[in-house]
This record gives C-alpha cells, structure tokens and sequence, in this order.
C-alpha cells in the first residue's frame, strides 16, 4: 500500500510539473532605453515608468496570472549599444517583446533585427520613419512628427508667420523632424529662409543664432531636437536680445528642459499630448483619469515631475500588457492583438492601430502648450 501511494504521488508531481508552466510562467519583456548619457533625460522617465508599472501589475497577480519579468538594458543613447543588447534580448533572453529603444536613431538600427526576428518592438522613439513604411513587428507610441509639424504651422498662419528658420539637432529624430518641416511648409504657404543643423552634443549655439538673425526675414524659428540643446538654443536667442516667437518639436515635453533654459523658456510653444496639462483637462475627456493617476503615481513614488517621455513608457508597457492578456506568451499573437488594439486610451492620446499605421494616434493627440512663468500651460494665442 505504501509502495502505491509512493507512486502515485510522483505520478501527482509529475503531472504537476508538466501543467504548472501552463497555469503561470514569467512573461519575458526587454527594454532599452537611454538611462544615462545625454538622452537620459527621455530614458530615465521611460525606464521608471515600466519599473512601476510591471511592479503593479505583477502585485495585482499578472496577466492571466502570468508575472512579467522586465529586463532593462541601458544603452545611454548608443545605437551601438541598442544593437548588442536588441540581439542579446531576443536571441539569449528570448524575450515576448522589446520596448524602446528612448530614440529614433537607436530605434532604426534595429528595426530590422527585430522585424526579422517576428519580435514585437514598441518604440519610444518619436520619428515617423520608425513606423513608415510600416513593418508588421513595429510600433511606437510618441505621435507622429508630421502631425507636430502640422500643428506648428497652424499656429504660425493664425499668427500671420510666413517665413521661418528651421534649426536641428544631429539625431535621427533631428533630421527626420527637418525633413518633415521643409516637406510639409509649403502646404501652409510658409517659406524657410534659413536651414541649420547643429551637433548634438553643442553647449553653445550662439553663432548658429546669430547667423539665422542676420536674416531679416526670419519671423519666427522652429528648433527640433530631444538633447539639451533645446535649452541653449533658447538662451542663445533671449541674450542675443531677439525676441521672435521660438517653437519647439514634441521634444520639449519634459520640464526639465524649462529648467534649464530658465527664463528663456518663457513664451517657447510647442505640441504635446495632454499629460503635462492634466488637471486642466475637462472631467469627461477620455484621457484625463488616467493621466491624473499616472502622474499622481509617478510623481509620488520618484518625487520628480512627470513627463511626455515617461508617458511613452507608459504607454508602450500598458499596449504590450492588453495585446499579452489576449495573445498569452506568443510573438505572433501578440504582434496581432497589437495591430487590432482600437480606442486604447494612453498618455499619448487615444490609439486605434491597424495593419496601415502602426502609431495608433491622429493629430488631435496633440496640444499647443507653451511656458508661463516656468511652468507648461496650453496656448491661447497671443
């Protein structure tokens, strides 16, 4: 009898081992992300939103009971490091999926490696080009750049803005966001008379400025760029005593950039989503109760203001973790419960994916805000 019991009780383990992986297993979610190094300003928010998300999510018991194990790498803004760690996430981590890369450039370095590997990515990176041509395994969160150009010059034909300068940053994001504003000016009847790329890693732009000012024609300049670059370019205008209206790309969503610029920053206006004006929001906007948790989580576990960036983080992790609820453990499934994901409310905007667009958000995901006594508020106009 005893000899029975014994067997059958390693025949109940056994059975047990072999069921238990398909009752609850840990769901393996890479991230890379600019932590540190000039771009941590995207990467850092990013990263502690995930941490505080898959914390919460894995204290509530998961998805369909599953714990997410998130795996962060830190790649410092380096499309080099972005590469390495893309293949050492899906070729030994095996992870379901990849968020990040913080930015573009890092983002279409390894775009195809991830495309290639049927690996769902969902970028944090804000350029168009991540997501056009549309590749089945890529997404990404932040709006397009298109759609922020178009906002900027909407606001310049009610201001009666007809010529511009157009400055930039070095980055793909830079570069993707001048190629967007010089395509799409003459459909607003706007002319740049002044083109300038800066590097990235300038902490002086006071000769590029002084430059686009000889222009007498320059009414207005629009800087796109995601380094702290944002901030000099500002300084660098306000001391050289021009007082032309200064717009700036979505990349300007982090108060951190307000900061430093000081009171240069005053009067810079710019698209974003809704999050840094949150409490402003009217009660039934689709979006507003969750920004306000978000931010009220955010702000309390870090003690730090939150940001468009943290957002896309947000954004990404709470996508990944509707399409896991539907498709499980399965690249493929999850890759489809993306593309068919429709009235998702996020940070970002509302999302409504599909096979043709990748981004899930339309232009009306964005805001014109601008900087009043150092804070983000929405502009009115003058």
């Amino acid at each position: 009898m005893k000899k029975f019991a014994s067997k059958l009780l390693m025949a109940v383990v056994a059975v047990a081992l072999c069921v238990a992986p398909a009752l609850a297993e840990n769901i393996k979610v890479g991230a890379i992300l600019a932590v540190t190094g000039g771009a941590s300003f995207l990467g850092g928010p990013e990263a502690r939103s995930l941490e505080m998300m898959v914390e919460d999510i894995n204290a509530k018991g998961g998805i369909n009971g599953n714990t997410i194990e998130l795996i962060i790498k830190d790649s410092a803004g380096s499309p080099e490091k972005a590469i390495s760690f893309a293949k050492q996430l899906i070729e030994e981590e095996k992870v379901l999926a990849i968020i990040g890369p913080s930015t573009s450039g890092e983002t279409m370095k390894i775009k195809n490696i991830c495309q290639e590997a049927k690996t769902p990515l969902l970028s944090c990176g804000a350029a168009e080009v991540i997501v056009d041509p549309v590749a089945s395994y890529v997404f990404k969160t932040p709006q397009k750049d298109s759609f922020a150009a178009k906002k900027i010059f909407m606001e310049m034909n009610k201001l009666g803005i007809s010529k511009i300068a157009v400055l930039a940053g070095n980055t793909g994001f830079g570069q993707a966001g001048k190629g967007q504003l010089l395509a799409i000016a003459p459909e607003f009847g706007i002319e740049v008379v002044e083109v300038e790329v800066y590097d990235k890693k300038s902490n002086d732009l006071s000769a590029v400025v002084a430059k686009i000012k000889a222009n007498k024609d320059v009414q207005a300049v629009v800087n796109w760029s995601i380094v702290p670059a944002q901030a000099i370019v500002a300084k660098n205008m306000r001391q050289a005593g021009w007082e032309v209206p200064l717009f700036q790309s979505h990349g300007f969503g982090n108060i951190k950039y307000v900061q430093a610029a000081g009171a240069a920053a005053e009067g810079i206006i710019f698209p974003a989503g809704r999050l840094l004006i949150a409490e402003s929001l009217a009660d039934d906007n689709p979006q507003k109760a969750l920004l306000m948790e978000y931010k009220k989580n955010y702000e309390a576990k870090f003690n730090e203001p939150a940001s468009t960036f943290g957002g896309h983080g947000y954004d990404a992790i709470t996508i990944l973790a509707a399409a896991i609820a539907e498709g499980g453990n399965d690249r493929d499934k999850v890759r489809d419960a993306i593309e068919n994901l429709k009235g998702f409310a996020g940070t970002g905007g509302v999302f409504n994916f599909s096979a043709e667009d990748h981004n899930g958000l339309d232009i009306d995901a964005f805001q014109m805000l601008t900087v009043k006594d150092g804070k983000f508020v929405a502009y009115t106009g003058k």
